[in-house]
């Protein structure tokens, strides 16, 4: 079958180029339920409040032919307060790789198909990509119809500076994986931004702490709810604030941490330190964590220069014997 026409965003924007079938919802906003073009939509869902959503986006998903959802049991809520009676159904990473060829072939045979997530832009940090992946190879126009997302409604009230920012998903679980992220990030110049959960954060920032040093974070969490909070301040200070009000935090968390300072100690100054350190008897990796801590190289780097260090050292010893 011929792959179906491509749509530009001028096509989803202007109202007036469909048959408009305009509908009341039972709050006061006028959804037009039109007939899409074929493709699939992805809609972005509000974080917390309901009110956060685009009119373009109550358009798509009372006129596709089909939503996909995270958690239908979840969004049925969303799309129950806005009387959407669209049918739905499930499309989580645990059963993309079994519905995806299904849905391609509807897209093919002219279905307008809505993937929404439970909360924010769908993809990011969610499920998604393997279906947009398929479309795009055969040909399936892909639309995007943006909203609420988590991760930049953070970076815009974070204050740590929006000019760049690298955003890297979710920490990792495990300890070990965690820190070697931390450890390969810890050299970038932008801001970092992290998703996390709340059981973990705080091992997240005992390892930021570690890592990088006593810098400046932000935690927000229950973006654009009743409880919305952010909380501002060195590492040492949230843990502090986070531990004194023994917070039941729960759910997702964005995970906000400034770019290190500039470094303004040479290697001749961490070199001394070592020096200084092995006529002191320390270990190595003490020894690094330590210099690290106060002059924020990067631990790895400090260990290195010490092994270096060491290995002329013995050099030099055996020259002299």
């Amino acid at each position: 079958m011929a792959n179906p026409p491509s749509l530009s965003t001028s096509d989803c924007v202007d109202n007036q180029s469909f048959n408009q079938l305009p509908s009341q919802s039972g709050f006061g906003l006028r959804i037009h339920k039109t007939s899409l073009p074929a493709g699939l939509y992805i809609v972005s869902t509000p974080i917390g409040n309901l009110r956060d959503i685009s009119l373009r986006a109550l358009d798509v998903l009372s006129s596709v032919t089909h939503v996909l959802c995270e958690d239908t049991r979840h969004s049925a809520k969303l799309l129950s307060h806005y009387g959407i009676r669209t049918a739905k159904s499930s499309y989580h990473e645990h059963n993309a790789q079994q519905r995806v060829p299904a849905l391609i072939a509807r897209l093919l045979q002219g279905e307008s198909i809505a993937l929404i997530s439970d909360a924010g832009t769908p993809l990011v940090s969610d499920p998604g990509y393997r279906l947009v992946r398929a479309a795009i190879e055969h040909g399936i126009t892909v639309i995007a119809i943006p909203g609420a997302s988590a991760l930049m409604s953070a970076v815009v009230c974070g204050g740590l500076g929006c000019d760049q920012f690298l955003f890297a998903g979710f920490l990792p679980a495990k300890k070990m994986a965690r820190r070697q992220t931390l450890q390969k990030l810890s050299v970038q110049t932008a801001s970092l931004v992290f998703f996390d959960t709340a059981k973990r954060l705080q091992a997240s920032l005992l390892d930021i702490y570690e890592i990088m040093g006593d810098c400046q974070v932000v935690i927000a969490r229950e973006l654009t709810k009743m409880h919305e909070e952010i909380i501002r301040g060195s590492v040492r200070e949230v843990l502090s604030d986070l531990n004194q009000a023994e917070r039941g935090l729960r759910g997702e968390i964005v995970l906000m941490v400034a770019p290190l300072a500039p470094l303004l100690v040479e290697q001749a100054d961490i070199d001394a330190l070592l020096l200084l350190g092995f006529t002191q008897s320390k270990h190595l990796r003490t020894l690094s964590h330590e210099i690290a801590k106060a002059t924020q190289w990067p631990r790895r780097d400090v260990y290195q220069r010490g092994l270096a260090l060491q290995a002329h050292k013995r050099t030099q010893d055996d020259s002299q014997e």
